[in-house]
């Protein structure tokens, strides 16, 4: 049989340098700002009496038909892959929100506001109904639009032993968030006294 010769896909069509994306649902959270939502969806590690907000994905039924969740079920954690629409500006540095006052390339942190403001977060799935999926454990306020969700898969999504940059130096030294809320702690907690005034607000979301 005659070889076929190789084909050249990449020259098939123009590199875009715009793209159109649309949601495929909605998160339901109980978080409604930025300050007190959580800046991770995890936690390194949970306090004893922490609890996971519980928050719903509810997909578009004229966009995802049913069978498009098949088999979802066995997966433990996802991907969400989230617009977040209420971020308009960016800037090319940020000041993250632990360790040293020392402001950061954007692009080497977690920061919501971003050249195209796309939020990745790893939740638990508890349960699929129909087109609604329940998770635990949320850093997104109610009413982000969904772009997509993949399932986690621990072979190849979770380097333990990964380098981490100054996030690394930052745990090394002490610096980890006493829970997901940030030094001030859930927004509907008593306020905590660390004997030497008050600590100051959270700035929301923004995460390194």
């Amino acid at each position: 049989m005659a070889k076929l010769p190789p084909k050249d896909y990449i020259q098939a069509v123009d590199v875009p340098k715009s793209v159109t994306l649309g949601a495929i649902g909605i998160v339901r959270s109980p978080y409604t700002e930025r300050h007190g939502t959580p800046r991770q969806s995890q936690l390194q590690a949970a306090p004893a009496d922490y609890e996971p907000a519980i928050a719903h994905i509810e997909l578009f039924p004229e966009v995802i038909p049913p069978e498009a969740l098949k088999d979802l079920e066995g997966f433990e954690y996802l991907w969400l892959i989230t617009w977040l629409h209420l971020n308009q500006h960016w800037n090319p540095t940020v000041m993250p929100p632990r360790g040293p006052r020392v402001r950061r390339g954007t692009l080497a942190t977690r920061a919501p506001h971003r050249p195209n403001p796309i939020g990745l977060s790893a939740t638990r799935l508890l349960n699929v109904q129909g087109l609604t999926l329940t998770v635990a454990g949320i850093d997104l306020l109610d009413q982000t639009p969904v772009l997509d969700i993949k399932p986690y898969v621990p072979y190849c999504d979770a380097f333990p032993q990964a380098r981490s940059g100054y996030v690394g130096a930052v745990e090394q030294a002490g610096g980890h968030e006493p829970d997901v809320f940030g030094l001030q702690g859930h927004p509907l907690a008593p306020p905590r006294s660390s004997g030497t005034g008050d600590l100051p607000a959270p700035t929301g979301p923004a995460s390194a």
